[in-house]
């Protein structure tokens, strides 16, 4: 009976396990609270599977993700959410993980009062949820007994986290790199084309954040555009009549803040930079790695006979001619729109300081899902078609910039090959590089290893290089980001509060059955001694 009741009670010597979570953005922008306040765990684990939500742990796989299911458990008050995320996701987003990603900006718009979590699925953790969900259908079943036995032999898993609580990060800041290339004549008499990218990354959890097309690859393209115009700008020959200024923003997927503190930076806090002068137009880089089609977004059509109408002249020239005919370009128009809190497009904050600029991509709408999603990893990339958008917006920029030049050549000449050539090997390397690691912009610090290496590519080919930290206002910060963005979470596997019950009345009903025995055992040895002596006179 001992060992019975131990192997009931120890069904099997199993270990905690303990893994890694990412926690779900918490953040403020413009005064507005953003995504969970929670971060402590301590709970049942239950599937989706289960009736009843209430004070326990929810576990489902991404691929279970719906709104409809997102908001049964916030009705029914769940104590907390772990999301099991894929490692590897297919090249084309359908089905499940496009539901997902469909509710993923929705999620985050308010404050969700219970932890939300993320982990990459392994078979430990995808064994703990089979485990789980077991359980969960057992207490479903139309049968009374096997819901009973369910709930008395099933075996859940208690998940906790440790007891603290999230903080506001000190002194957050967000960088902004620049520099330039010279042009032919006297820098400040001439007109300056500037090129932008932001760096960092969004989506569901931070440390999941890793922005291959949004914005890796735009920042790809921005790296090999300045690789290949310091090679004609070196030879004072072959530089064209335009200053080129390149600028590689932070705070992109915060309504785009380094761009509008750079600008600040440069038309209120300074009396001679080159924004003052004659700016031929801002040109934005924004999720490049996909599609057939390039999109030119503009909060106000290029008028006519003006350098952003004859730079838009020829990048659908380039795009109707051979190799590049295959490619849709069309030009999109949004006025910004003042009654939102946030930007469509990085380039509206240089429009509304009345900059002339666009932003080129092939997603034709900012609310694409693709913007802002931790689906958006390396495999969503495809580097021959970043290759190709690569090679069209350089040849674009050097018509334009050559314009006089290239009057007398061939419409169709092509002049990046050869030594001038865009390297697909090239373009993949900083493309992998830029995925190894998140570029959320709460994870990103002042001394960040990845700036200090984009910093260290502006000098390599750059003049005047210099970094731009900015900060929030102490008394009304834009933004406010939280700590707390990983956490290790363990599994306890534990048995039901039901069980606690059963193991009781087994318990009680034994000793029961052991008082008694003790208590009549007299009176039963005495009648024993009769029945034996009676059968021996016999």
């Amino acid at each position: 009976m001992e060992v019975l009741l131990l192997l009931l009670v120890f069904p099997a010597a199993i270990s905690p396990l303990q893994f890694p979570v990412y926690r779900m953005q918490q953040y403020s922008l413009e005064g507005q609270p953003h995504g969970c306040r929670a971060v402590q765990v301590n709970a049942e684990s239950r599937t989706l599977d289960a009736e009843m939500l209430t004070r326990r742990c929810v576990i489902m796989r991404l691929t279970d993700f719906s709104m409809e299911k997102w908001t049964r458990i916030l009705s029914q008050s769940a104590a907390a959410v772990l999301i099991l995320v894929p490692i590897n996701t297919s090249t084309v987003l359908q089905g499940p993980e496009q539901c997902f990603m469909d509710g993923e900006m929705e999620i985050l718009r308010k404050e969700i009062p219970l932890p939300v979590y993320f982990a990459l699925e392994d078979e430990a953790l995808l064994e703990m949820y089979e485990e789980s969900r077991a359980v969960s259908l057992s207490m479903t079943s139309s049968s009374a007994l096997e819901v009973m036995f369910g709930m008395v032999m099933g075996s859940g898993f208690q998940m906790t986290t440790s007891e603290v609580q999230s903080k506001p990060i000190r002194k957050p800041v967000i960088a902004t790199l620049e520099g330039h290339l010279a042009g032919r004549g006297e820098v400040g008499e001439l007109p300056t084309v500037v090129v932008v990218a932001h760096y960092d990354s969004f989506g569901a959890a931070p440390w999941l954040a890793y922005g291959a097309d949004s914005n890796g690859s735009g920042v790809s393209v921005l790296l090999e555009i300045i690789r290949l115009f310091h090679l004609l700008y070196n030879n004072p020959q072959s530089r064209a009549r335009y200053n080129l200024l390149f600028s590689l923003t932070g705070g992109g997927k915060f309504n785009y803040l380094g761009s509008k503190r750079w600008i600040e930076e440069h038309l209120d806090r300074s009396e001679t930079s080159v924004l003052h002068e004659n700016v031929a137009f801002v040109l934005c880089l924004d999720t490049l790695a996909n599609g057939d089609s390039l999109h030119l977004h503009v909060s106000r059509p290029p008028v006519e006979g003006t350098t952003q109408w004859e730079f838009m002249r020829q990048l659908q020239a380039v795009t109707e001619s051979p190799p590049f005919h295959a490619v849709n370009f069309s030009l999109i128009h949004k006025k910004i729109n003042l009654g939102e809190n946030l930007l469509a497009w990085e380039h509206e904050q240089f429009g509304l300081r009345r900059l002339p600029a666009f932003t080129v991509s092939h997603l034709d709408s900012p609310s694409h899902r693709l913007k802002n999603t931790i689906l958006d990893t390396r495999s969503q990339v495809n580097v021959t078609k970043l290759r190709r958008n690569a090679e069209i917006l350089c040849e674009a920029l050097a018509r334009f910039l050559y314009m006089d030049t290239m009057k007398k050549m061939p419409e169709n000449l092509q002049l990046f090959q050869g030594e001038l050539g865009i390297q697909e090997e090239r373009l993949s390397a900083i493309l992998d590089w830029l995925v190894s690691h998140p570029r959320a912009a709460q994870l990103i610090e002042r001394n960040h290893p990845m700036l200090s290496t984009l910093e260290h590519l502006f000098r390599r080919h750059l003049k005047d290089v210099k970094r731009h930290v900015f900060k929030p206002d102490d008394r009304n910060p834009e933004f406010v980001f939280y700590d707390q963005m990983k956490q290790t979470m363990t599994s306890h596997r534990v048995k039901p509060a039901v069980f606690d019950l059963f193991m009781a009345l087994i318990i009680a009903a034994y000793l029961g059955v052991i008082h008694q025995a003790i208590q009549k055992f007299s009176s039963m040895y005495s009648t024993f001694v009769r029945l034996i002596t009676k059968q021996k006179r016999k």
